[in-house]
């Protein structure tokens, strides 16, 4: 899998920049292995030894030892982004868009931040996007900016476009139980679902903040696939035509029926399933969610 931090000689093939992602964009296997996409994995930590995420440890061993232990998360090393810097540029670039998950759930951004002032000094260009998303929400900016340097356009030029694209990217996420969410600390304003009557299923999204905040609530999961689908469907057709990834985590056989379902929808836009979502990612939600991501074109 080519989601570590080095580089490897397929990275450099006269593209002019190199896009860094943090591993909870969930940007796919695809993309990581034809663009030079650097990914900083976060960190998982049981009781005496830390994991990176995606790389030493894989979802489906998260969701087995879930009942033994509930794992913490934490940022990447401040050597592990120094790391990925160094790699991008002895692979020969000297510009980067780094794309990060939201920096009001996650201090990744922030410490990315921090770590490229030095290489900034060194004559290295930076762009810094804060997605103010999450999972594959913000790995969709991503692919965007990847299929710019397919097509061959300039650093500066794909960067205005990034600017120009930020809020049209949107995850909703079909969560089976709460129950992770709150012994990590994460869910917020999802707080007053806690209490609400057995079988609803919340449907979480990020807000404008870059947060997360509910979309709607359904009892059952089937209810709650039909209305995260016509909440895409809703965003979606805001654009001329959209991009959308569905993910999940654990074992859920409803994939390929929900990407039928919003091909007959949305017959301009491109569906694709895209597996799971990042471990670290897994930890929070536990399993059984089904998340889908649109990225319309405006």
């Amino acid at each position: 899998m080519n989601s570590n931090i080095q580089g490897d000689t397929l990275k450099n093939q006269n593209y002019e920049f190199a896009i860094l992602v943090d591993s909870c964009c969930d940007v796919p296997e695809e993309y990581l292995e034809k663009y030079p996409i650097y990914v900083l994995p976060l960190r998982i930590n049981y009781k005496g030894k830390s994991y990176r995420d995606r790389i030493d440890i894989s979802p489906e061993e998260i969701y087995r030892k879930l009942s033994i232990e509930i794992p913490t998360t934490s940022l990447p090393e401040y050597s592990d982004v120094e790391e990925v810097f160094d790699n991008i540029i002895k692979d020969g670039y000297n510009k980067i868009i780094s794309i990060s998950i939201s920096s009001n759930l996650s201090g990744t951004f922030n410490l990315i931040r921090l770590v490229s002032e030095e290489f900034k000094e060194k004559g290295i260009d930076i762009y810094l996007f804060d997605t103010k998303n999450i999972a594959i929400g913000s790995g969709m900016y991503a692919i965007s900016v990847a299929d710019n340097l397919e097509e061959g356009k300039s650093y500066k030029e794909t960067i205005q476009l990034l600017k120009s694209e930020y809020g049209n990217s949107k995850v909703f996420f079909c969560v089976e139980t709460l129950e992770y969410l709150r012994k990590g600390g994460r869910i917020g304003r999802v707080a007053s679902m806690l209490g609400s009557a057995l079988g609803v299923k919340p449907i979480i999204t990020c807000d404008e903040d870059g947060t997360y905040c509910i979309a709607g609530k359904e009892r059952g999961s089937k209810r709650c696939i039909k209305k995260v689908i016509a909440l895409v469907n809703e965003f979606a057709s805001r654009g001329k035509k959209a991009q959308i990834s569905i993910m999940c985590s654990g074992e859920r056989i409803e994939l390929p029926e929900i990407k039928n379902k919003l091909e007959q929808l949305l017959p301009n836009s491109i569906v694709k399933i895209q597996g799971q979502i990042s471990p670290v990612l897994g930890v929070h939600v536990g399993p059984g969610l089904i998340g889908i991501a649109v990225l319309i074109n405006v």
